[in-house]
């Protein structure tokens, strides 16, 4: 296996990004966490840049101790010893200097000749080399640069001293094929095998990743990457894409990284912690949706076996484990799935009915939380025969504390509706049952609580209900705590009902005066 090193510039291009800005103390929390993810180097900085960035790859040089800490210098004289001042304290420093080899960036932007540039190149190397034994020189828009005067520059840079040669596709213009191709168009530089050749591509086409893997198929031996693939514009090749390709395809690439892959989730976690940006979802490896499954189809199949729709394990990369997502394009298996990790054991018929209630919540809120499931079991499984069902609610109105509500109560078919007013949106909903079926229940207790989080949460409603000396309990849960209300209500009087109905022989008994 061919290692490649992993080089981390979440903490320099990575902080350059609008929005992306740390103190002095999330870098170094950071920092400690890129160690314990196993990178060969950390970019800590670009000292020259603000006070507060030079004491933060200092106090990342002093206390960081396992890994290489770089730090950026422009080829400036002073901005090389102010690098070198940050770093000095390090147990293996990296002074890592850089100027553009395009010409559209020496004209336009440094207005410089190519054989001024040139000898730029090469005292800036030199001076850095003579302070540090490690020095990487980055061709800034490489990959928009005339490949004859790149390699030229390349030479110049090795003979000056340099230790690692990047070759950066800067604004992310190049296509996989080109840059691998422009890699391997150094191999007979002269003293190219005594150096590390490193990719340093950015997304601004989305092959950031494509080109990286592009470079070491053609002779690169380093990767400079992000954390959660944060940069400059789209950003930098992610770091957890490239590691994960190279371990998952290893056979095919033979090559292997050192990085401790369990720790990538947590080290993404931290990032959006500190800076405030979470991840998108479908962001590979580390997006919340990464290792979840919705579709009916795939959750059978990851059921099964979950190599079918997984190719790697999430526990390979921090995750603790697959999520099954449940919502309305989910299967029964994936339920009773479910189910039996929150410890239910449901009959075929009950799983039935569980399914039909958890289809049309799925239509309308997104996504089913385990607490939503309980509340389908515990509420919407009832046994107790539905007599009366809420069909129409609406709250008519409210001034101040008064509320009027109009219902329909269907029973055996037929609907039967009527409004009432009262103080606040329960009193009302009792008073208009009361009416609909001339019924004379009185609420002795009542509580409401949200079961789920968010805006959507399913509210559950419990209520005890003295009809004529016969108490009851009803309960009932939706995502509307008015209609929930309206459904515990009658929950109650079906239970009245098929009480009344056990002590009589005939069904007639079950009756409410209201409703004939």
């Amino acid at each position: 296996m061919r290692p490649i090193a992993i080089f981390d510039t979440t903490l320099r291009d990575g902080e350059q990004a609008p929005g992306f800005s740390m103190s002095v103390e999330d870098k170094l929390r950071l920092a400690r966490q890129l160690e314990r993810l196993r990178v060969d180097v950390v970019e800590a900085g670009f000292p020259i840049a603000s006070d507060g960035d030079f004491e933060a790859v200092r106090r990342i040089a002093n206390e960081v101790r396992e890994v290489s800490i770089a730090a950026l210098a422009r080829t400036s004289p002073g901005d090389i010893r102010r690098c070198w001042e940050a770093l000095e304290g390090a147990t293996r420093p990296r002074i890592h200097t850089f100027l553009a080899t395009s010409d559209i960036h020496l004209r336009h932007k440094l207005l410089k000749s190519r054989a001024k540039a040139l000898d730029t190149v090469v005292e800036a190397v030199e001076l850095a080399r003579s302070l540090c034994d490690d020095v990487e020189f980055s061709a800034e828009d490489a990959g928009r640069s005339d490949p004859e005067y790149l390699r030229t520059v390349v030479a110049a840079a090795i003979e000056a001293g340099a230790t690692v040669v990047n070759i950066p596709d800067t604004v992310g213009y190049c296509l996989p094929a080109e840059y691998g191709a422009l890699i391997a168009s150094l191999g007979d530089v002269e003293g190219i095998e005594d150096v590390t050749i490193s990719t340093h591509c950015h997304d601004d086409l989305g092959l950031a990743v494509a080109n990286s893997l592009a470079g070491v198929l053609n002779g690169a031996r380093q990767v400079e990457c992000a954390v959660n693939g944060i940069g400059e514009r789209a950003g930098n090749a992610s770091l957890e894409e490239v590691v994960m390709a190279l371990q998952v395809r290893s056979a095919e690439l033979e090559m292997e990284t050192g990085v401790n892959t369990r720790e990538l989730y947590r080290t993404s976690q931290l990032l959006s912690s500190v800076t405030g940006m979470d991840v998108q979802p479908n962001k590979a490896i580390v997006g919340k949706n990464a290792f979840a499954h919705e579709a009916g189809i795939h959750q059978d199949g990851v059921l099964k076996h979950a190599a079918t729709y997984e190719i790697m394990t999430p526990e390979s990369v921090g995750v603790p484990q697959s999520r099954l997502v449940l919502g309305k394009h989910s299967g029964r298996h994936a339920l009773a799935a479910r189910y039996r990790e929150l410890g239910y054991q449901l009959s075929e018929a009950d799983l039935a009915r569980a399914y039909t209630l958890f289809t049309k919540l799925a239509d309308r809120k997104q996504p089913i939380y385990d607490d939503d499931l309980r509340s389908i079991v515990n509420v919407g499984l009832t046994v107790v025969p539905t007599t009366f069902a809420l069909k129409q609610f609406r709250l008519v109105g409210q001034s101040d504390a008064v509320c009027a509500v109009t219902l329909g109560v269907e029973k055996g078919g037929a609907l039967y509706t009527g409004s009432a007013t009262g103080d606040g949106p329960v009193d009302a909903i009792v008073r208009a049952v009361n009416q609909i079926v001339a019924a004379n229940g009185r609420v002795l207790e009542y509580s409401a609580k949200s079961v789920t989080r968010e805006s959507d949460a399913v509210g559950e409603v419990f209520m005890r209900v003295d009809f004529d000396g016969t108490i009851v309990v009803g309960r009932a849960a939706s995502t509307d705590l008015n209609i929930a209300a309206a459904r515990s209500y009658l929950d109650a009087m079906n239970k009245v009902a098929r009480l009344v109905s056990r002590e009589c022989s005939k069904a007639a008994a079950v009756e409410f005066p209201g409703i004939s």
